[in-house]
């Protein structure tokens, strides 16, 4: 009898032995799952860490940050990573170039004397130099690349925020913990005292981040972590985020009213319907850097018409009466050149009261890609600067070297508010075969180039447009056009014009005194077809070149297509 009693008791033991390790298991597993990770290792605590914008960014870092006599550097491997992706370390000539959002910059390896925007300035600090490194103090360049930046030796942590972001702060109502995630279970991160002030941390669309009962935020520490939402007060908005607009709202309609430097703007009254930008040829280049100014009386009354109409206005600046590359591949070639026709730029435009800017500089060296998007990089930030809106010319990807291989398409289309793609001369006067100037086909596969190879947004991409078209004769053998304005164009009578579905234009062909002509028209189905384009890849927006060519009916057409 006891026999079996003492049975049934270890029998129960065993049992109740099972359920308690099965219970203990199943609390280590939830602890794993659960409640360990919010207890990670902080994989940093060995060195500064550096926080931009509320995100640690230190596993990014190349180098390791410098602290000495209260100033923070940074190598330039690492500016070049979060501020500015084009700088420039010059060893041969002992400079850094730099650019941001507003200014452009020259700091001497050695020496406090550096070069903003067109102005001599004095510095607090050096560039130093460590292990072949070299390191720019970030402490005296906070109004170089707006930026704040501070350092918690409590925590060893840097901290920077850019002073365009939007800021929200809080106030801790009382002594509390702050928590590596939204959960009671979290290990603690810091800790801050009532009244302290918290940086309210905000997502991409500038809301608070918040998960259930708690709030993300920053200590004066440069900790990142949650706290619960009751223990926060005075909710402030420090900062809003401010934008520099240079962006047309809508669909870009540019046209290029060209005229040579030879004779006066044209005398522009009433109103062009479906336009809301004019790109008047003011500006031709020289080869001292020098510009050559075309405004003159008749200019300005031209400006004075297109604000009065709501038109902004990008004067076009021009390499076409250079006519020598090796002219053009001087200026480009250095800093000292690029910057003195940057200059000059910028005091033309803000002189003649303009809304921005069309750089077209075509025929240039393939070796001087690279130099020309340092001129497009370093002036950039001067036209934003003085809220100038900067667009740039370029011709169809994969061309002859000095028309096509010149442009670093990515580059432009990464610094320039818009790059306008000059989808012409397809087939132009020096063409061996007859052929359309812009066959909508022919400008919808450059479009995906930009698009793919190279790497261009679409809301950069303006689709340039002829208003001309080629009229081509062949005699015997010999091969020979000559442009047709849109306006001009005529079909002569017993001629049928034939749809091309390929190129999106009507094509006619016919004989006369022993020559073929031939011809693929621009007209009012040919541009809808262009503008279609737009609409479809969703593009900027379109430049017509040139006014005076069109027909006065394709305008309507333009602003039904464009929205305008």
């Amino acid at each position: 009898m006891e026999e079996n009693k003492e049975k049934k008791k270890s029998k129960v033991f065993r049992i109740v032995l099972r359920i308690s390790i099965v219970l203990i298991a199943l609390v280590i597993m939830l602890f794993v799952i659960k409640i360990a990770p919010n207890y990670t290792k902080d994989e940093f605590s060995d060195r500064t860490n550096l926080i931009i914008n509320n995100n640690n960014i230190t596993r990014n870092l190349k180098s390791e940050i410098i602290i000495e006599d209260g100033v923070i550097y940074l190598s330039t491997d690492d500016v070049k990573n979060f501020f500015d992706e084009y700088l420039l370390v010059e060893k041969e000539n002992k400079r850094v170039i730099t650019t941001s959002n507003t200014k452009t910059v020259v700091i001497p390896l050695s020496g406090k004397s550096i070069y903003v925007s067109g102005k001599n300035v004095e510095i607090a600090h050096e560039i130093i130099e460590r292990e072949e490194k070299i390191y720019m103090p970030m402490t005296d360049l906070i109004g170089i690349y707006n930026i704040d930046i501070k350092y918690s030796e409590n925590t060893d942590v840097v901290t920077i925020d850019s002073l365009n972001r939007k800021c929200v702060t809080a106030k801790a109502t009382k002594n509390t913990e702050i928590k590596y995630k939204a959960t009671i279970f979290s290990k603690n991160v810091d800790k801050v005292q009532a009244g302290d002030t918290l940086i309210l941390i905000q997502d991409k669309e500038g809301k608070n981040v918040i998960v259930e009962d708690y709030i993300q935020v920053r200590t004066s520490n440069g900790k990142i972590g949650y706290i619960k939402r009751n223990k926060i007060e005075e909710e402030t908005i420090v900062r809003t985020a401010e934008e520099l607009k240079t962006n047309i709202d809508g669909k870009v309609s540019l046209v290029w009213d060209y005229y040579s430097q030879y004779v006066t703007a044209p005398n522009r009254t009433g109103e062009i319907e479906g336009i809301n930008v004019v790109s008047p040829s003011f500006y031709e280049i020289s080869s001292s850097g020098d510009l050559h100014s075309n405004i003159g009386i008749e200019g300005q009354r031209y400006i004075n018409w297109a604000h009065a109409n709501g038109y902004k206005v990008w004067p076009m600046v021009s390499n076409s009466e250079l006519g020598d590359l090796d002219a053009m591949s001087k200026i480009l070639s250095k800093f000292e050149t690029r910057a003195y026709l940057i200059e000059n730029i910028v005091k033309e435009l803000v002189n003649a009261k303009v809304d921005g800017v069309n750089i077209d500089f075509e025929n240039m060296y393939k070796a001087d890609k690279d130099n020309y998007s340092r001129f497009l990089i370093e002036l950039a930030p001067r036209l934003k600067e003085n809220g100038l809106t900067l667009s740039v010319d370029v011709t169809a990807p994969d061309g002859s070297e000095t028309w096509s291989l010149c442009f670093d398409r990515n580059v432009i289309g990464n610094v320039a508010d818009y790059i306008i793609f000059m989808a012409y001369d397809q087939n132009g006067v020096s063409s061996t075969k007859a052929g359309t100037v812009a066959g909508a086909d022919w400008g919808e596969l450059n479009i995906k180039k930009f698009l793919g190879q190279e790497g261009v947004k679409s809301e950069k991409i303006i689709l340039g447009i002829p208003f001309y078209t080629r009229l081509w004769k062949e005699t015997d053998g010999t091969l020979t056009s000559s442009v047709v304005n849109m306006r001009s164009v005529q079909i002569p009578e017993g001629v049928e014009a034939v749809w091309d579905e390929n190129t999106k234009q009507n094509y006619i062909e016919y004989e006369k005194d022993g020559t073929t002509y031939k011809m693929w028209i621009e007209d009012e189905e040919s541009i809808k077809a262009k503008l279609d384009l737009i609409n479809e890849y969703n593009l900027a927006g379109a430049g017509f070149w040139s006014k005076d060519r069109e027909t006065n009916t394709i305008w309507s057409v333009v602003a039904e297509k464009l929205g305008i």
